[in-house]
């Protein structure tokens, strides 16, 4: 088990460095955006991985309002991304 968390760990951290690159340097606000979405979903990731590893459900209502904040993020910057192709 103690592999399988090293190696989850060092993914989640890979995967988080390039998210925060790309916020970072994004060329577009879409970029960051959806960058922000991604390392939102990143943190749930690691928090339901450390749920599983000490067995317990302490933060699960946690892990449920990210999602949520994760998905009406996602809807907001679509539509307004549709919203924009539609003006112009």
């Amino acid at each position: 088990m103690g592999v399988v968390v090293i190696i989850v760990a060092a993914l989640l951290s890979l995967a988080s460095a390039g998210t925060i690159y790309r916020i970072a340097k994004g060329p577009s606000l879409l970029d960051r955006v959806i960058a922000a979405d991604v390392l939102l979903a990143i943190f749930g990731a690691a928090l339901a991985t450390e749920m599983a590893m000490n067995q317990h459900t302490d933060n699960l209502a946690l892990l449920v309002v990210l999602t949520v904040i994760g998905f009406i993020g996602s809807v907001t910057v679509a539509r307004f991304v549709a919203h924009k192709k539609e003006d112009g």
